[in-house]
Order: C-alpha cells, then sequence, then structure tokens
C-alpha cells in the first residue's frame, strides 16, 4: 500500500466497496462530525474530521480519482505527477486533481430528508419539540464543575429513508457555579422521523441535597451547634469545604440564637467567573442545657448576677 491518507479506512469502508456503500457511509459519519452538529465540542476537530471523510468520498466515488488512487496512493493523486514506471501506464497523463467543496458533497447526498429544509425550499418542513431530560447533579459537582457521559439511544433515517436506531454517548460539560434549571442543548440529537427534523435533545441540571450544606444563589449555608458556655465566651469552628480543604473559622462575638457569621469568598463559585465565589454562611443554633443544679445556678447568679 502506497503512504498518504487512507481513505477506505476513513470511511470505514472495505476496498471493493460499491458506490451505493460510500454514500452510506460517508452518510453515516457526516451525521455525526457536521460541524453543525457538533456545537459542545471542539470545532477544530470536528471540521477537520469532516474534511477529511468529504476527501474521501470525493476520491472513491470519483471513479477516475479513485483509479489513480488505487494504483498510486494519495500523494500522487494530488501532485499529478505522471507516472511511467514500466508495470503501470498513467490512466489519464492530462488529470488534474480538483478537491470539492465539503459542504457540495453534504449538500448534494442529504438532497432527500433535509437539503430541501437547507436550501430553504420547503418551508413546511417541521422540527420536533424539544426532547428535555433532568440531569441530577450533586452540590460537588456544581462547586468544581463534572463531565457526565450520557448515552443515549435515538431513531435515525438511514441513506434509503428507513428508520434504525443507533447509541451515541453524549458527553455534558459542567461547568463550575452552574445552577439548578440551567439548560444544555444538543441541537438535534432527539429521533429523526420522515419529513420531521429531529429534536433537539435538552438537559436541565437539578441540583441533589447536600448533607450538610445547603445552597441559595452564590451562597452557601451551614447549620453550625454550639454549647450556652461556647456561645457565652467564644469557639472556634472547624469545617470541611465542599472540596475537601479544611476550614477554621474563629468566633470571637458573643453568639445570640440565630446569629449568622459570614465567611467571604468560600461560597459556590459564580460561573460567569468561576475565580469569584458567593459567600459561605454560618448559622449557630445555641444549646442550652437540659438542666442545672442548685450549686451550678448560684454559681451563675455570682458570675452574671451584676450584667
Amino acid at each position: 500500500m502506497h503512504m498518504g491518507i487512507d481513505y477506505y479506512n476513513i470511511l470505514k469502508v472495505n476496498r471493493n466497496a460499491t458506490d451505493d456503500d460510500l454514500k452510506k457511509a460517508y452518510r453515516r459519519l457526516a451525521m455525526i462530525w457536521h460541524p453543525d452538529k457538533n456545537p459542545n465540542t471542539n470545532k477544530s476537530d470536528a471540521e477537520s474530521k469532516f474534511k477529511q471523510i468529504s476527501e474521501a468520498y470525493d476520491v472513491l466515488s470519483d471513479p477516475q480519482k479513485r483509479q489513480i488512487y488505487d494504483l498510486y496512493g494519495e500523494e500522487a493523486l494530488k501532485s499529478g505527477r505522471r507516472f511511467n514506471n514500466n508495470n503501470h501506464q498513467n490512466p489519464n497523463p492530462n488529470f488534474r486533481f480538483n478537491p470539492r467543496d465539503a459542504e457540495d458533497i453534504y449538500a448534494e447526498l442529504f438532497g432527500g430528508s433535509d437539503a430541501g429544509f437547507r436550501n430553504g425550499e420547503s418551508s413546511s418542513v417541521k422540527k420536533a419539540p424539544a426532547v428535555e431530560n433532568v440531569l441530577g447533579c450533586s452540590l460537588l459537582d456544581l462547586y468544581k464543575g463534572a463531565k457526565k457521559k450520557m448515552k443515549i439511544s435515538r431513531t435515525v433515517l438511514d441513506s434509503f429513508g428507513k428508520i434504525r436506531t443507533v447509541e451515541e454517548i453524549l458527553t455534558i460539560e459542567i461547568k463550575p457555579g452552574w445552577k439548578k434549571g440551567t439548560k444544555i442543548t444538543f441541537p438535534e440529537k432527539g429521533n429523526q422521523e420522515p419529513g420531521v427534523i429531529a429534536a433537539d435533545l435538552v438537559f436541565i441540571i437539578d441540583e441533589k441535597p447536600h448533607d450538610i450544606f445547603t445552597r441559595e444563589g452564590n451562597d452557601l449555608l451551614v447549620n453550625q451547634e454550639i454549647s450556652l458556655l461556647e456561645a457565652l465566651t467564644g469557639k472556634t469552628v472547624e469545617l470541611t469545604t465542599l472540596d475537601g480543604r479544611h476550614l477554621v473559622v474563629p468566633v470571637t462575638e458573643m453568639v445570640n440564637p440565630g446569629y449568622e457569621l459570614t465567611v467571604a469568598n468560600e461560597g459556590m463559585p459564580i460561573s460567569k467567573d468561576p475565580r469569584k465565589k458567593g459567600n459561605l454562611r454560618i448559622k449557630f443554633d445555641v444549646r442550652y442545657p437540659s438542666r442545672l443544679t442548685a450549686e451550678q445556678k448560684s454559681d451563675l447568679k455570682r458570675v452574671l448576677g451584676g450584667s
């Protein structure tokens, strides 16, 4: 085999693939890699992959280009040099390789179901209503950010207009600080049916309750119980943050029931600028002794009597 790009491998077809095999393979891959279908992945990756499959289809679906490619490989095809080794005659010495535009190939091959819609001929094509799914995230996911992989199964139309089911894995990138109700849309990843544009697939963020912290906007709230003695004489509160750091907060004021202590910048990240954070608010609950001995009462009277 000659060096250079392996077009058969790019389209995942064997070397004696028919015209029909090539169309099917191209359509399947173009559905996955067309830049419009990849708004959430790396755009330039999708674009280069899409160009590759278009080039592979362009060469293999053209009998003349394919013949030269099969005999001499991709570099020879593109350099257009003449081949006069003893075994082969150049099938066409005047041949020039002119690559076709990837979007033209796409429009031509999707001429059935949705190219009419693309070219604006028929505005009667309806788009199926969006399919919404709730995506439960832990408070830690929303604090640190996370990647979640979702396996979806959807129906698509093959090149003959037959409906079949395909499975696909979508990666949802959760950004630090996202709130409940945030929507992530994957365009046209719903089921495809004849004459209807596939629905958008929408994931809606939901926040699972946390054992210790409660979220309010960009703030985190935590309840802290302290004894009456600590309320009167001071205490150091020790907490573990959502991301596992050890936090020591000195309480210097006298604590009344319902007192709140604010620790700046220890709340949730703010999604527009995750370097900034909301506040951590510590709500105190004072635990009173259930009973006092006569001796304790007289001691307290002595100490607090004048206050």
